[in-house]
C-alpha cells in the first residue's frame, strides 16, 4: 500500500505484544509484529518510521533471555521500549537491572518529570498499569530518567536526541490513564508519522489477500453464528462468492436455540451456501470422562476439523478451511512469532488443530481484536444484532462446566445460562457488558426446598466488561438484578440450589474458567 507509515512491533513474548500494534492501528498508524531477532536486512527493507519493543515475562538477566539485533539502536529510527523493552533498553546501553525487593503489579500513581516526547502535553500524575519483577537500578549513559512512581524511581527514561524512550508501564492497556495519548505522542511527537490507516483499507488488502491465495480452488467456512465466524464469512464472501460454502455444526455444546437462530439468520439474511451438520454423538462420545480443561480444548478443535475434512471431501476442490480466530485466541494459545510467550490455554481453533490437517487455513481475523471485527462487521453491512453479539467460546458450554462435560449437565447449563441473559437484556445491560454467562461448578451443596433436605448443583454467574478481551473487569451487576437470576435459576432449573457470583477481573483471572 502506497504512502503508509509503518511501525514494527518486536515481540519479546508479552501477552499484550498484539494490544500495542492494536493501539497504534487505532491511532491510524500502521503496525506489523516481528519476530524480536529480525535480521537489519528485513528492518530495513521495511523502512519503518518507529520501532517498540514489547513486553515479555523473563528477565533480561536471564541465561536465553531474548535480545533484539543490537544494531537497531544505530539505525537512527525512534524506539520505545515497554516494560521488559525498557529493561532491555538499560541493559543493552550499560545500565544496571536488578530483581526488586518489591514487587510492582497493578495500578499504580505515575509522575511525569519530564513533558516532553511520549509525555507531551499529559498531567503531571497519572494512573499507570504495572507488571514487573524486576527495575531499572542504574540509568545508562546519555539517558534521563523522566517520570516515577513512589516504589520505582525510573519508571521511564530517554535519550531524548537519540529518540530512543522506555516506559516500565504498559501504555497499551486500558487500565492506563491517557495511555492511547503516550503511544501516540511517540507517532507523531517522536516519529513524525501521519494517520493515514483506516478500517477500509484493511478490507480491502484483505479481501486481494483472499483472492490471490485462493485463486479457483473453494473454501469451506466453519460457522458458529458468534460475531468473529459471521464477519469473517462476509469477508470472504465477498471476496470469492460462490466458491465458499459455510458450515454450521451442532456439536451439542451450543446456547439455547442456537443451531435454528443461525441457520435462519444466514439462509435467509445473507443467502449463503450454508450446510447443517449434527455431530452431537461424535463430540460428546470423545468428551466421555474428560475433566481436564486443556484435553477439553483439544478434542474439540480437533473433531471440528475431521467434521469440516469430512464435509469437504465431497469436493475435490475444497482446499481451504475459514475460520474467524482472533489474536487473544491466538496470543493465548502459542507465539504468533515465535517469540518466548507462556502458554495460557489452546484455543480449539489455534492450540486444538491437529498436526497433519490437509485443510490450509485462511483466518482473516488473526491479528485483529472482537472490536476491530465489530468496525469491519459495520463497513461490511453485517447486522448489529450479530456484530453486537456478546463472545461465546469456540469450545461452547464445555468449558463452562468445570469437570466431565455430559448431556445432562449440558441441558443443566444451558437452561441457567438462559435465564443469566433474558434477565439480563431484560435489564437493558446487555450492549453494556462484554460477556454475561453461567457456570456449572463441579460441587454440590445443601440446600432447603419445600421444607426438604437438598443436596445439589452451584451455578456461578459471570459477567465482565472489556474493550478486547485481553484485560476485564467484573461487573457490578445490581443487587436484585443478581436477586431475580438467582430465583430464577433455583426455581425453574432443576439440580440447582445454590447460585455464586464471580468478582475476579483479568488478569489474574481468564474471562472463561477453563
Amino acid at each position: 500500500m502506497k504512502n503508509k507509515d509503518i511501525v514494527l512491533v518486536l515481540d519479546f513474548g508479552s501477552q499484550y505484544t498484539q494490544l500495542i500494534a492494536r493501539r497504534i492501528r487505532e491511532s491510524k498508524v500502521f503496525s506489523k509484529i516481528v519476530p524480536y531477532n529480525i535480521s537489519i536486512d528485513e528492518i530495513l527493507e521495511m523502512k519503518p518510521k518507529g520501532i517498540v519493543l514489547s513486553g515479555g515475562p523473563l528477565s533480561v538477566y536471564d541465561k536465553g533471555a531474548p535480545l533484539p539485533n543490537k544494531e537497531i539502536f544505530k539505525l537512527k529510527i525512534p524506539i520505545l521500549g515497554i516494560c521488559y523493552g525498557a529493561q532491555l533498553i538499560t541493559h543493552i546501553f550499560g545500565g544496571k537491572v536488578k530483581k526488586t525487593n518489591e514487587r510492582e503489579y497493578g495500578r499504580a500513581e505515575l509522575f511525569v518529570d519530564s513533558p516532553r516526547g511520549v509525555f507531551f502535553n499529559l498531567p503531571s500524575n497519572l494512573t499507570s498499569w504495572m507488571s514487573h519483577g524486576d527495575e531499572i537500578k542504574k540509568i545508562p549513559a546519555g539517558f534521563r530518567s523522566i517520570a516515577h512512581t513512589l516504589s520505582t524511581p525510573h519508571a521511564a527514561i530517554a535519550n531524548i536526541p537519540k529518540k530512543i524512550y522506555g516506559v516500565q508501564f504498559h501504555p497499551e492497556v486500558v487500565h492506563t490513564q491517557r495511555g492511547h495519548q503516550i503511544i501516540a505522542n511517540f507517532l507523531f511527537q517522536v516519529c513524525g508519522c501521519l494517520p493515514r490507516w483506516t478500517m477500509d483499507k484493511l478490507v480491502k488488502e484483505k479481501i486481494k489477500e483472499i483472492k490471490a491465495l485462493v485463486k479457483d480452488e473453494k473454501v469451506v467456512m466453519g460457522l458458529s453464528g458468534g460475531v468473529d465466524s459471521s464477519v469473517a464469512a462476509v469477508l470472504i464472501n465477498q471476496a470469492i462468492g460462490k466458491k465458499l460454502s459455510c458450515v454450521f455444526v451442532d456439536n451439542g455444546l451450543l446456547r439455547k436455540n442456537e443451531a435454528s437462530h443461525v441457520e435462519k439468520t444466514f439462509k435467509t439474511h445473507f443467502k449463503m451456501n450454508l450446510s447443517c451438520v449434527d455431530a452431537q454423538k461424535r463430540f460428546l462420545n470423545r468428551l466421555k470422562n474428560v475433566t481436564d480443561p486443556e484435553q477439553k480444548r483439544k478434542i474439540i478443535g480437533d473433531e471440528f476439523i475431521k467434521v469440516f475434512q469430512d464435509s469437504s471431501s465431497r469436493s475435490k476442490k475444497v482446499k481451504f478451511l475459514g475460520q474467524g480466530t482472533l489474536y487473544p485466541d491466538v496470543i493465548e494459545s502459542i507465539s504468533p512469532t515465535g517469540g518466548p510467550s507462556a502458554t495460557i490455554k489452546s484455543h480449539h481453533n489455534v492450540g486444538g488443530l491437529p498436526k497433519r490437517m490437509k485443510l490450509k487455513l485462511i483466518e482473516p481475523f488473526r491479528e485483529l481484536f472482537k472490536d476491530e471485527v465489530r468496525q469491519i462487521g459495520k463497513y461490511l453491512g453485517v447486522p448489529e444484532n450479530i456484530i453486537k453479539r456478546q463472545p461465546f467460546p469456540g469450545p461452547g458450554l464445555a468449558i463452562r462446566i468445570v469437570g466431565e462435560v455430559t448431556r445432562e449437565r449440558l441441558d443443566t447449563l444451558r437452561e441457567a445460562d438462559d435465564r443469566v441473559l433474558e434477565e439480563i437484556r431484560k435489564a437493558g445491560l446487555y450492549d453494556q457488558i462484554w460477556q454475561s454467562f453461567a457456570v456449572l461448578l463441579p460441587i454440590k451443596s445443601v440446600g432447603v426446598m419445600g421444607d426438604k433436605r437438598t443436596y445439589e448443583n452451584a451455578i456461578a454467574i459471570r459477567a465482565v466488561t472489556s474493550l478486547d478481551g485481553m484485560t476485564a473487569d467484573w461487573v457490578p451487576l445490581p443487587h436484585d438484578l443478581l436477586a431475580k437470576i438467582s430465583n430464577r435459576i433455583i426455581n425453574e432449573v432443576p439440580g440447582i440450589n445454590r447460585v455464586v457470583y464471580d468478582v475476579s477481573s483479568k488478569p489474574p483471572a481468564t474471562i472463561e474458567w477453563e
